[in-house]
C-alpha cells in the first residue's frame, strides 16, 4: 500500500466541463447524452461526437465501472503523486459506456485486474468540486 494518497488539485473548469466537475462535488458521474442520437459521451463538449448535435443533456451515470486496463505506478516525481507510490492508475469502463482514467484505491495494487468491478467514489477538492477515483465494488 502507498505511504498516502494522492493530492489533488481543484480541477480547472470550463463552460463545458463545469457540470462534470459539479456532479462529482455531488458524489455523481455526470456524463452527456445526445438527445438526437443517443450517444453517451464523456468527455464534456458542446456537441455531440456522434451526429454533431448541440442538443446534448446531462445524467447523473451509477458510478459503476469495469477496469479496462491498469498499471501499477512506482515512480512519480510530480510532487502530488511522489508520495502516493505504489498506486493504480487505470481506464474503467463505465457501466453507460464512456471509458475514463482513473486511480484505483482501497485496496493492494497487487489484487486490481482487468475485468475487476469498482465504483466510484470521490476526493473533495475546493469550490464544491471534486475528483472522481474508484475503489473495489
Amino acid at each position: 500500500m502507498s505511504s498516502r494518497e494522492v493530492q489533488y488539485k481543484t480541477p480547472a473548469t470550463d463552460w463545458q466541463t463545469l457540470a462534470y466537475w459539479e456532479g462529482c462535488g455531488r458524489g455523481e458521474i455526470v456524463l452527456q447524452r445526445c438527445s438526437d442520437c443517443g450517444q453517451v459521451q464523456h468527455r464534456p463538449r458542446g456537441l455531440c461526437v456522434a451526429c454533431f448535435s448541440s442538443a446534448l443533456e446531462h445524467f447523473a451515470a451509477s458510478g459503476k465501472a469495469t477496469v479496462y486496463t491498469f498499471t501499477v505506478t512506482h515512480q512519480n516525481g510530480m510532487p502530488a503523486f511522489r508520495d502516493a507510490c505504489p498506486y493504480v492508475l487505470a481506464y474503467v469502463d463505465l457501466e453507460e459506456g464512456p471509458r475514463l482514467m482513473t486511480h484505483i484505491t482501497g485496496c493492494d495494487p497487487d489484487t486490481v485486474a482487468i475485468g475487476m468491478a469498482v465504483k466510484a467514489e470521490f476526493v473533495t477538492t475546493d469550490r464544491g468540486l471534486a475528483v472522481p477515483r474508484f475503489i473495489p465494488a
